[in-house]
């Protein structure tokens, strides 16, 4: 695999499992009773969260599972069925609630300041943003690479906060059958995402796909 098409990997499957555009709904109702610059900055601070939470798992969580006695062939596995609850659900036009709850949604709306929580963590940097960054990591065979990883992390903080911008101030642009359409898309291709690393995983490898 070449750095680009590492890069372009990455970034997709980081987007996709992120997944900003179905968060707008939710950001927009648990901040109905805020201006659009209280909106813009939530969304801001909750960006920056989101980079920084799934950086530190980049740079440590190899280490931490090293230290735990957790092979790469099990992670890749929890990681894909983790992942495969969530486009389950995407498939069907629904927010996993690997990803948030009802009831974290609803505590959202009775919050000040939901930038850090709900919103950060876990709707945007959920245990399944955390095992993809985690595997991609495990993926990257250099220091280069994983340098790519970091900066396509920050290419998706960047585009999740222009998503949520776009939702604060004014959500018409989001028609819920195109918004559908996108979430069972999305779906399709993190399923397919989550069967390879579950392939890899028994396989025992560390490549990113299998031989």
């Amino acid at each position: 695999m070449t750095l680009t098409e590492y890069a372009l990997f990455a970034f997709s499957s980081l987007f996709v499992i992120v997944d900003p555009i179905a968060t707008v709904p939710a950001f927009v109702a648990m901040t109905a009773r805020y201006s659009i610059g209280q909106r813009l900055r939530m969304a801001r601070v909750a960006c920056l969260v989101m980079v920084g939470v799934l950086t530190g798992f980049a740079l440590i969580g190899q280490t931490l599972f090293n230290l735990l006695g957790i092979t790469l062939p099990a992670i890749q596995v929890a990681g894909a069925l983790v992942l495969l609850l969530v486009a389950l659900d995407m498939l069907r036009a629904q927010r996993s609630a690997v990803q948030e709850t009802a009831e974290e949604t609803a505590a959202g709306t009775h919050k000040d300041d939901i930038a850090i929580t709900p919103l950060a963590i876990p709707m945007l940097a959920g245990p399944a943003a955390i095992s993809t960054v985690i595997l991609l990591d495990a993926q990257a065979k250099s220091w280069t690479e994983r340098g790519v990883l970091l900066a396509c992390l920050a290419a998706v903080g960047l585009a999740s906060y222009v998503t949520l911008a776009l939702g604060a101030t004014g959500a018409k642009w989001l028609n819920p059958i195109a918004e559908k359409i996108i979430t069972r898309l999305m779906g399709l291709l993190l399923a397919a995402l989550a069967i390879q690393f579950l392939f890899n995983g028994l396989k025992g490898e560390g490549g990113l796909f299998v031989r």
